[in-house]
């Protein structure tokens, strides 16, 4: 009588290695769009802390100019930098810009920016 061997064939283990490098694939892929995600997130808390700032100034010296804002947490401060977009703020108004860095430059969003107006670009859905 002839046994049967048990275990597996190398077709049925090749299959099995190139489902779970497409799944690996697939799970790399939605990190590190998860990480741009929550990157852009910070920076938008960034911006909209500094914007409250200089709002707050405003309302004692009646100008932006000389306004100032905390500083942004180490990990904004790597992948965006928070300036205003022309270099100073005009006495009644400011745009604040999150400008990209380094990997972060891949995001859709690219630039985001806010004006004391509460304006907020880029209007991309999903970007604010």
């Amino acid at each position: 009588m002839k046994r049967k061997a048990l275990g597996f064939t190398l077709l049925e283990l090749m299959i099995t290695v190139g489902i779970v490098a497409a799944l690996a694939a697939m799970a790399v892929a939605g990190y590190g769009f998860a990480t741009m995600k929550t990157r852009r997130a910070a920076a938008q808390g960034c911006l909209t802390e500094a914007a409250g700032a200089l709002e707050r100034y405003y309302t004692t010296a009646m100008t932006y100019q000389g306004g100032g804002w905390p500083d942004c947490s180490a990990d904004v401060r790597q992948h965006y930098a928070i300036e205003f977009d022309t270099g100073s703020p005009a006495a009644t108004s400011f745009t604040l810009r999150a400008r990209p860095l380094g990997a972060q430059q891949k995001d859709k969003c690219g630039t985001m920016t806010l004006t004391n107006r509460n304006v907020r670009t880029p209007t991309t859905s999903g970007c604010w």
